[in-house]
């Protein structure tokens, strides 16, 4: 479901509306298009405001025989990570009204309507409960801003929306079905297809479900011939339930959010066309459900990834996700000609504890890469942190049977995150390559600022803010 708020510009103050918001600068001058019949700077005063981001005074005009209100705000230092607050504290303290008018503030006008439209999201099935503000006017005269950070919220809310779907609908083939509606060539590997080409991994994972793997690629091509090609890659684990290496009870409550990788790469490819990116970008998402049962792969077994290059002994069956990744990677890789390979994925438990809930953690095998990414994060408001990949730890991924393992057997190293991500780089080859682990990051615990309980979207703001600057 796209974010249900509608959005529309003005070049002025509508002449009917009856809530209002208008920013105020640090000298409390704000420019009302309206008299407010008290003094502002001493209306500021008394109630102590600063102009701070998300600080906000409510103050009640009279509209005919009505009441109208006219919301105050303060947008800091009127950077983007202010402005995205501002703007989302605005439409969090509407819900449930009609409208809001707002008029906008110096600055990022893109950042400011995303953060808007991003905090009205919702995903209820039942019952809506109290309903985001219906409708949101911005006045200001750069249209093209509110329009391409409308195209950037609606592209988070469908990675939301396809992590935040429960697992009883969300299949790996139902996850490929809403691939195809992106507007996009999409091509679909089922599970014969997935046999006869080798791809081991995709095979292992989802052995254990009724509901068979599949291999989504999604391919957007600029009206303009691309000097660069981008490949993107997300996991895309609609249940994981740890297969024979079962998750405790409460681990696995979150786990339809377990390809909100994949969804994101889904998400990104969808919003290319309408954001007229001039760069040719394909996406691979790796679908599968790691289920336990008499046909699932069992801790010991050996497999053999696309193109055979490894074979991986599997010490843990909940360490699934790098071995679709593993598949998509190395197909790309001998497939696809990429410049450039950036993948996506809530991988690893111990990038939550390094990192927290608001900071994507990120490797890559080139420094300008990485250098770039980080840009894009601080810009899009899709923090992230470069994490090393440090050769010496590449020791955990011995085994005694097979070219790698996929987890570390005991704890000699621990840097589960890092060793994770020297997995995936084994398949990636030796082209520029990224690795954006988000397990911390793609759900939130909290109703705040542009979160809403459930799936973040996070990494759809910084992958389209970075493809915009290559």
């Amino acid at each position: 479901m796209p974010i249900e708020t509608a959005a529309s510009v003005a070049a002025q103050v509508p002449d009917d509306a009856a809530l209002l918001a208008v920013p105020y600068d640090a000298e409390l001058h704000p420019a009302l298009p309206l008299d407010l019949h008290v003094p502002v700077a001493g209306l500021l005063a008394h109630y102590e405001a600063k102009g701070e981001a998300g600080e906000v005074v409510e103050v009640p005009v009279a509209r005919g025989d009505d009441v109208g209100r006219v919301l105050l705000y303060g947008v800091g230092d009127g950077s983007p990570r202010s402005l995205r607050k501002a703007a989302a504290t605005l439409t969090r303290r509407v819900r449930g009204k009609e409208s809001l008018a707002v008029v906008l503030p110096e600055g990022d006008t893109r950042a400011f309507a995303e953060a808007a439209l991003l905090a009205a999201y919702t995903f209820k099935i039942g019952s809506p409960g109290k309903r985001p503000v219906a409708a949101l006017t911005f006045v200001t005269a750069d249209e093209e801003g509110v329009r391409q950070g409308e195209s950037v919220a609606q592209a988070v809310a469908l990675a939301r929306d396809l992590a935040n779907t429960p697992s009883s609908v969300k299949s790996p083939a139902w996850l490929a079905e809403q691939a195809a509606e992106q507007g996009v060539p999409v091509r679909v590997w089922d599970e014969e297809h997935l046999q006869a080409e080798g791809f081991g991994g995709l095979l292992a994972v989802g052995r254990g479900s009724v509901r068979p793997p599949r291999l989504i690629q999604l391919s957007y091509t600029p009206d303009q011939p691309a000097a660069r090609h981008v490949v993107l890659v997300g996991k895309g684990i609609t249940f994981d339930s740890g297969g024979l290496s079962l998750k405790p009870t409460e681990n696995m409550k979150t786990q339809k959010t377990d390809m909100a990788g994949g969804a994101v790469v889904i998400a990104v490819i969808g919003a290319l066309a309408r954001l007229g990116l001039p760069i040719r970008v394909t996406g691979l998402v790796a679908a599968a459900e790691n289920m336990p049962s008499g046909t699932a792969q069992r801790p010991s077994d050996v497999i053999k990834p696309y193109g055979g290059r490894h074979t991986v002994e599997v010490l843990n069956t909940d360490a699934e996700g790098r071995l679709v990744l593993a598949d998509a990677l190395a197909y790309a890789d001998a497939q696809l000609d990429p410049d450039v390979v950036v993948d996506v994925a809530t991988l690893t438990g111990a990038v939550t504890v390094a990192l927290g809930r608001h900071v994507g953690g990120l490797y890559a095998s080139d420094d300008e890469l990485a250098a770039r990414l980080l840009e894009a994060g601080e810009a899009s408001g899709d923090r992230l942190w470069r994490l090393p990949l440090i050769d010496d730890y590449a020791g955990a991924l011995e085994s005694p049977i097979a070219d790698l393992a996929n987890v570390e057997i005991g704890s000699r190293f621990g840097a589960g995150s890092i060793t994770a991500a020297l997995f995936l780089r084994e398949f990636a080859g030796e082209r520029p390559w990224a690795h954006l682990d988000i397990a911390g990051v793609g759900r939130s615990t909290v109703d705040e600022g542009v979160l809403t309980k459930g799936a973040t979207g996070f990494g759809v703001r910084v992958l389209l803010e970075w493809l915009a600057r290559l």
